[in-house]
């Protein structure tokens, strides 16, 4: 069977998809949907009540969507396929407004980084049949349809954890957008997909974000710390910008499998204490040996749960003009920069001057121009 977007459509009128929430990750979908068939039409849900929505109507000046609607009932539910791209609980609401509008053959799935709760209401809903969760498992800390991409999805896991009951032709049917995305796609069961999130994602918010409040906390009235903040400290704790609502939502959704991986590494971190304490070098240098052995042993031919980083450093001379020379030699080879600035504090960096790229892509170009010049490079 040809399980390709573009075939849905058994009757063979235009294919019809909606979008309940439309900010970075539900652009970033139906920016990739439209590379792979400009012809499909996509809906966009205005929750405003008929207010102006900036996001939508921007996406629909550049024809990522062919109509906004105000209406559940007459537009969305008429779609082949539905997105629920709003925070976890609202999605939960929705599926009670969607109960009794939604066409039988109509494919219900959404993007939500917990499953089994939504689930568990699918479940009483009686909507099983309908239903195939979905997780892509990319993103950035910047939120909004204006920094959507179809690029976030393209080799980025993308999870599904469909109900017993729905049919296999749908089950096949996203895995093959996900596909034609640039995704992989992988089946999961929703209790062991929450496990595994717990612990390689929503974990390392919670600590990402109490790290920079412990420091916020315990920082001078000079914000010395803030000032010196660099290396490490912004490389960990760089996913504590995400949206405090997002992250709100799933702590309040995942609670039990985040508390459980939480107290299991809170045990850890006593464990690290109790050796400084004592002095422990044996045990103080098997824990970054071990860390560093697996943490190399991660593969990067895909992304994860957090967005890569593209970025080089380089040594400069500290003359005027020199990051401006650099700057037009990447221009001139049409190399797109998305951040550049002097580390004045180098404990833990590579090179003086930091350059971060959108791609893998431009890293390789910019090496190649950089080092023609004899730039002395460091690669991450």
């Amino acid at each position: 069977m040809d399980h390709s977007i573009n075939k849905v459509n058994k009757n063979g009128n235009n294919l019809r998809i909606g979008f309940i929430g439309f900010g970075l990750i539900g652009g970033s979908i139906a920016r990739a949907i439209k590379k792979i068939d400009s012809g499909i039409t996509i809906l966009a849900y205005n929750y405003q009540n008929g207010k102006p929505n900036a996001d939508l109507h921007a996406a629909l000046e550049d024809k990522t969507l062919d109509a906004i609607t105000d209406s559940l009932e007459t537009d969305i539910c008429s779609c082949n396929i539905i997105f629920l791209c709003a925070p976890v609980l609202a999605n939960i609401d929705y599926l009670h407004q969607l109960k009794p509008i939604l066409k039988p053959d109509c494919v219900l799935t959404d993007v939500g980084s917990v499953k089994g709760n939504i689930h568990e209401e699918v479940k009483r809903l009686g909507l099983e049949a309908q239903f195939i969760g979905g997780h892509p498992m990319t993103g950035s800390e910047k939120t909004g349809y204006r920094n959507s991409d179809a690029l976030l999805l393209e080799n980025a896991y993308y999870i599904f954890t469909p109900t017993e009951q729905v049919p296999k032709e749908n089950v096949e049917l996203l895995l093959s957008l996900a596909r034609q995305m640039g995704s992989i796609p992988i089946l999961l069961h929703a209790e062991e997909h929450d496990a595994i999130t717990a612990a390689i994602s929503h974990m390392p918010h919670i600590i990402a974000a109490q790290l920079v409040n412990f420091v916020r906390n315990a920082d001078d009235k000079a914000e010395t710390m803030r000032t010196l903040a660099a290396g490490g400290f912004k490389d960990i704790t760089r996913i504590a910008s995400s949206s405090p609502v997002m992250w709100q939502n799933i702590c309040l959704t995942n609670t039990s499998a985040i508390k459980e991986v939480l107290d299991g590494y809170i045990k850890s971190l006593q464990e690290a204490s109790d050796a400084l304490s004592r002095r422990d070098e044996e045990f103080l240098y098997t824990i970054f040996e071990t860390a560093g052995e697996y943490r190399s042993s991660i593969p990067n031919t895909a992304k994860g749960i957090f967005e890569k980083v593209y970025e080089i450093y380089l040594d400069i001379t500290d003359e005027a003009g020199a990051i401006a020379t650099i700057a037009t030699q990447l221009a001139i080879n049409q190399i797109s920069i998305k951040n550049i600035g002097i580390i004045h504090n180098r404990e833990f960096e590579e090179g003086v001057l930091r350059i971060e790229f959108y791609n893998q892509d431009s890293v390789k170009k910019a090496i190649d121009v950089l080092e023609h010049f004899q730039y002395h490079l460091y690669i991450r």
